[in-house]
């Protein structure tokens, strides 16, 4: 680790050796999400001795008898945990993408994005959300609903929508993780040895730079990172994946542990090389839960963090076999974290792979920025509290068109919506992060009232249902249930038209859809080993992006929130290429 990357650990590094150790909190009737932790928790290993139990030798997975080049990650000797906002209760947002670095990092560097890229739930993630009043709220799930009535800022066609605010009762005192049985599988295939911002399949017509970190050492950082989170208590162990998988740490607790020579090891023994086989990975990482499986599921949560580019080549690489992987250990209690490193990080496998019970995914910008994310929020990453959310709607006039948000947004058509996944959500000032789930409904009749039941299950397998009554208001053609679905609206209609632009210049030679803004609808676009193609924007598409960032000034200037510049910014770049090929980043060098 960088001597500037220490201080910054150091200045985070305020949590006492008390805390480490899993102070008990107390739990509201209603809202327990899960045992409360143990006080017992040791501090330190029964005999005061700590153990390296690195057993990784790079000769294990072919990679040589020399180690990885040096400088990425670190071991100083800090530890900092996330803190919730005090004061505040706790809100819920869906499984799956939880942002869409992938996207606005390919515009950056001038590569056209997928349309996988551009998740709807990873981009409601990047925002705060009024989730509607949570108050009398005594149960770990309330949802809360608002209805819209708005006009297509393209097609002027009116549209209706509803959102699912997803509240919670559980105060954020009394919010704590569980322990953890935690496995890091982290991919040194040769692909992880090209730049961070370039894409390694593009063999001779890449870019030869000097400022761009190799995406192994961003791994490395990322699992150092990783490790700063864990306490006593939890159990830690890293397999290693290439053209085979080995096991580098057996999974022990980390109170017995010399933490600090594991974080030596990774930033000295790891370099890149070699095939990527992710299910050989996956199949060492399966095996280390077997020993505790055991484990108490009230007091333990099991999760396996994979830090991959997604480009598997070798062993079983079909989007099935991968996420029927995922599903068989979803099913014993095992959860799976994948976070995507570099620009070609292929975000098609992954969102498609992650809609299981449990997942989520993260895309790494800079190591830096994943650190600060970890910092904020590594609890709610591994702390699943709502499962198999189905909302049924009874209304004769209307059926859900599409749903956006939701990982299992295609079983989510007719009269029933379905979430896999809501996680526990940081929640500030009334407002949830990604707090939202939004269904475009069709009218089908007369207008009335949509009668709504949501029913959905704990981690302890026990149901809870609600039901509530929704009319759709009258008056004018923009009508907002709050300022919530309003922004949910928004970015819905920025998440199409950028997916529909990625759509069409691959395959509908820059046409756009005569209809407005939709639902992008394509075939598989992208490979398992992901090739660049150079962003374009064909005059049309040109001109949409002028014209809806005209709406989306108007809109957030009435939403009121500023950090929605940031997809301004986006557009415009969009609207401002011309027909060829244009780099937006930095320019090519031969």
């Amino acid at each position: 680790m960088s001597p500037r990357r220490r201080r910054s650990f150091l200045a985070l590094a305020t949590a006492t050796a008390a805390s480490l150790a899993g102070c008990s909190t107390g739990s509201t009737p209603g809202n327990d999400p899960g045992t409360e932790p143990p006080t017992d928790l040791p501090t330190t290993a029964p005999s005061g001795e700590l153990v390296d139990d690195w057993q990784f030798d790079p000769a294990d997975i072919g990679q040589g008898e020399g180690a990885g080049s040096k400088g990425g990650s670190g071991g100083a000797n800090v530890t900092y945990t996330a803190q919730t906002s005090a004061g505040n209760s706790v809100g819920l947002a869906a499984g799956g993408a939880k942002d869409v670095n992938n996207f606005r990092q390919n515009v950056e560097e001038g590569f056209l994005p997928l349309p996988s890229d551009m998740p709807y739930e990873g981009l409601f993630y990047d925002y705060y959300f009024d989730t509607g009043d949570a108050g009398g709220c005594d149960s770990l799930f309330c949802p809360r609903y608002a209805p819209a009535v708005s006009a297509d800022p393209l097609s002027g066609e009116t549209e209706r929508y509803l959102s699912v605010g997803l509240n919670s009762g559980l105060d954020a005192d009394d919010f704590e993780r569980k322990r953890l049985n935690f496995v890091v599988v982290l991919d040194v295939s040769g692909s992880m040895s090209s730049p961070f911002d370039e894409y390694h399949y593009d063999g001779d017509d890449g870019e030869d730079t000097d400022d761009s970190r190799p995406k192994i050492e961003v791994a490395r950082d990322a699992l150092a990172a990783l490790t700063e989170q864990l306490r006593p208590g939890d159990r830690f162990g890293v397999v290693l994946y290439n053209t085979q998988a080995t096991v580098a740490k057996p999974l022990n607790p980390v109170e017995t542990t010399d933490m600090d020579a594991i974080r030596d090891h990774i930033e000295a023994d790891i370099e890149a090389g070699g095939g990527t086989d992710l299910s050989a990975g996956l199949d060492e990482a399966s095996a280390l839960f077997d020993a505790v499986e055991d484990s108490d599921p009230t007091v333990y949560e099991n999760r396996m963090a994979v830090l991959t580019d997604a480009m598997p080549n070798l062993g079983d690489t079909s989007e099935e076999g991968l996420q029927g992987r995922l599903d068989r250990e979803a099913e014993r209690g095992v959860h799976s974290t994948f976070v995507g490193v570099g620009v070609d990080f292929n975000t098609e496998i992954i969102d498609a792979i992650t809609s299981v019970r449990g997942a989520n995914h993260y895309s790494v910008h800079s190591a830096d920025e994943f650190e600060q994310r970890l910092t904020d929020g590594f609890q709610y990453m591994v702390t699943p509290l709502v499962f198999d959310l189905s909302l049924e709607l009874d209304a004769d006039g209307y059926e859900i068109e599409t749903v956006y948000g939701s990982s299992a947004a295609e079983e989510s058509t007719g009269e029933v919506m379905h979430v896999n996944t809501l996680f526990a959500a940081d929640r500030e000032g009334g407002e949830t992060r990604g707090g939202v789930v939004l269904a475009k409904l069709e009218q089908t009749g007369a207008s009335g009232s949509l009668q709504l039941r949501a029913s959905w299950e704990n981690r302890e397998g026990e149901t809870g249902e609600t039901t509530a009554t929704v009319a759709f208001p009258d008056g004018g053609p923009e009508q907002f249930g709050n300022t919530g679905v309003r922004k949910a609206v928004l970015l819905t209609r920025y998440a199409d038209l950028c997916r529909n632009w990625a759509v069409a210049m691959r395959q509908d030679d820059g046409e756009p859809p005569a209809d407005g803004i939709a639902p992008a609808e394509y075939d598989d676009l992208g490979r398992w080993e992901r090739r660049s193609t150079d962003l374009t924007v064909s005059p049309e598409y040109a001109d949409r992006f002028a014209s809806f960032a005209e709406y989306f000034r108007d809109e957030m200037a009435d939403i009121g929130d500023e950090s929605l510049e940031r997809e301004l910014a986006v557009l415009e770049r969009l609207a401002d290429a011309s027909v060829t090929t244009r780099r937006l980043g930095r320019s090519r060098r031969s």
